[in-house]
């Protein structure tokens, strides 16, 4: 996204020289240095104030929604002040992302994830659709040009486009190797079969079309803008051969490849997991002695607790133990059944008039979050 947002500021700057008739260089870059700095710094102030309003509500709903105009309330002032209003949505999105879990309460962010998934399916979906519906006006603003003319620009494009990208992904990275020999470093190299999978990953979408749309239909001295249906269709060009030769021939590179996933992110689950059960039983332990902890309940939440544990040292292969694995499957087997029979109960009740919806929906989420915790 700081790419993008990146590519915007460089693209606005290109307007403003192409639609004035000059460019200074000194002052191209000075105006994307302020472009970029003034959108980040507006997007951490817009952050700041929603994150301190969202300290005081305690109300999933209106939380979500407030989530939801951030974009809107930091890109908005950005724009009308002249600087980079991309880049100040993207820091107010990563400002308060990374504030989250410290505001959010556990029921928002559940509602909240699940706001954003669907949310962002839909923005996907819609986004394609609108790509699609404009073919047919960009191909009747160049209904005069030849076809041979507009098929050889728009595969040339799209073919300088794919083989820049993978040529950054096999010379820029390799100097920085030369330069950085950080530990770090080291460990995020990639061999040359994966560089080629990310070199070919490179798909284009809405906003590329979305940049090329609002080139203006005039340029200096209100004389039409030179170009501008074939720099649309190119682009469309490059958004097709991009999203379908790549897209489609994405799998079958990786399989061609043989390259198989290291498993990184599930040992780093498995690792935040063991020590935020460690963790919880270290403070159990602490609060074993308290008078507001009865003994019996102490004991039953550090067995609890000892089996996750044990559970998640097994699939991590620090404690194997024969049979171990099995068993916690029978055990989530078991609590799966349990938990079906009083879904059927609740249903039941609710079909003879004795509970509510609302009331059988309450509960249906509790069993389905029990549900969702019986993987450990």
């Amino acid at each position: 996204m700081i790419n993008d947002a990146t590519a915007l500021v460089v693209y606005r700057l290109a307007l403003a020289a192409l639609v004035g008739g000059g460019f200074s260089l000194w002052e191209a870059g000075l105006r994307f240095v302020v472009g970029a700095v003034g959108g980040v710094a507006i997007g951490l102030v817009i952050g700041w104030l929603m994150s301190e309003a969202r300290r005081w509500l305690d109300d999933p709903l209106v939380e979500i929604v407030l989530s939801l105009v951030t974009g809107y309330a930091a890109y908005l002032p950005a724009e009308r002040l002249g600087v980079s209003g991309v880049l100040a949505a993207v820091t107010a999105g990563g400002y308060m992302g990374w504030r989250a879990p410290q505001l959010a309460s556990p029921e928002t962010r559940l509602l909240g994830f699940s706001f954003w998934e669907v949310l962002v399916y839909l923005l996907n979906a819609v986004l394609f659709i609108l790509v699609g519906l404009q073919l047919r006006p960009i191909l009747a603003a160049v209904s005069g040009e030849s076809v041979v003319r507009l098929l050889v620009h728009a595969a040339s494009v799209s073919g300088v486009v794919i083989a820049m990208r993978i040529a950054w992904e096999f010379t820029v990275p390799y100097l920085i190797r030369a330069i950085d020999r950080r530990p770090a470093q080291v460990g995020r190299r990639l061999g040359p079969r994966e560089r080629l999978v990310v070199g070919w990953s490179g798909m284009r979408g809405a906003v590329s079309l979305a940049a090329a749309l609002a080139l203006p239909l005039t340029g200096e001295a209100g004389r039409p803008l030179p170009q501008r249906n074939l720099i649309v269709f190119v682009t469309f060009g490059v958004l097709f051969a991009t999203l379908v030769l790549q897209g489609l021939t994405l799998p079958a590179l990786i399989r061609r490849l043989k390259i198989r996933g290291d498993g990184a992110e599930e040992r780093e689950e498995l690792r935040a997991r063991m020590d935020a059960m460690d963790a919880a039983l270290a403070r159990l332990d602490e609060l074993s002695g308290e008078g507001w902890t009865p003994e019996e309940k102490v004991e039953r939440l550090r067995s609890l607790y000892q089996h996750r544990r044990q559970s998640l040292r097994a699939r991590a292969a620090i404690d194997p133990v024969d049979g171990y694995q099995e068993r916690s499957q029978a055990y989530q087997r078991l609590v799966r059944e349990l938990l079906e029979a009083q879904r059927s109960t609740i249903v039941r009740l609710r079909n003879q008039g004795v509970i509510s919806n609302d009331v059988m929906h309450r509960i249906e989420r509790d069993l389905d979050l029990e549900d969702s915790r019986a993987v450990t």
